[in-house]
């Protein structure tokens, strides 16, 4: 559904990404793994039409994309979620939820307000509450929701369980496999390898700027001396 090809991405002079290549295919959940710094968000970004794309391709569905904004990527079918949540916080849950409304697609899951309830139930119980009175995860299950409303064929979700407490982690991966279930491509950026262990089928691990790892997650887990190398603090 998804491919990184050679992608190198720049701030200002800094060179940020050197040679992304991966990929995501239709139904997987993919992590990309790293220390802080490390190019994750960029990774997320680029594919997004957030950052400039310096060389290299960012192929959604057969067709290079690099280079359209991120409004236009958005309305092709590639949500994202960013890791500051973004959210109005002077808007109600239900006006969040509909600033991201986009028409049904035939490849993707469909999503009323009331499925979204269903998976998001402390939601139902807060429709009228503002985004600003409201918890961390609150707001983070806010996020995923409004993103959903734009009936994604892909999902980029970045760490999305930074700073929130255990249980909500645990809620919040029980999400992840229930868009699983529902057909979602999902591609993640995560810190936290208990979670991405529990939702993710494959894994990449990015270094400075350049992938130091591509396999299973089971292949990770098995592969003490990357982790140590790559992920710990």
């Amino acid at each position: 559904m998804l491919r990184l090809e050679a992608v190198h991405a720049y701030y200002g002079r800094a060179h940020i990404l050197a040679g992304i290549d991966l990929a995501v295919e239709r139904g997987e959940a993919v992590v990309l793994l790293g220390r802080n710094g490390a190019g994750k968000t960029t990774t997320l970004k680029a594919a997004m039409g957030l950052v400039p794309v310096a060389t290299g391709r960012v192929v959604f569905l057969g067709a290079d994309i690099a280079g359209r904004a991120a409004h236009e990527i958005a309305r092709i079918g590639i949500g994202y979620v960013p890791e500051d949540r973004r959210i109005f916080a002077g808007l109600t849950v239900m006006e969040n939820l509909a600033v991201g409304r986009q028409p049904p697609r035939r490849d993707a899951p469909t999503w009323t307000v009331e499925r979204l309830f269903g998976l998001f139930p402390n939601l139902a119980a807060m429709r009228d509450r503002p985004g600003g009175r409201m918890s961390g995860g609150e707001q983070q299950m806010l996020s995923i929701a409004r993103t959903l409303m734009g009936n994604p064929r892909l999902v980029l979700l970045d760490e999305p369980v930074e700073g929130l407490a255990p249980a909500i982690v645990e809620e919040m991966a029980r999400t992840v496999l229930a868009l699983k279930r529902e057909g979602l491509t999902v591609l993640l950026s995560e810190q936290n390898l208990a979670f991405a262990r529990l939702v993710a089928d494959r894994a990449y691990v990015i270094e400075k700027g350049q992938l130091r790892f591509s396999g299973t997650m089971a292949a990770l887990m098995a592969d003490a001396a990357a982790r140590t190398r790559y992920l710990s603090i």
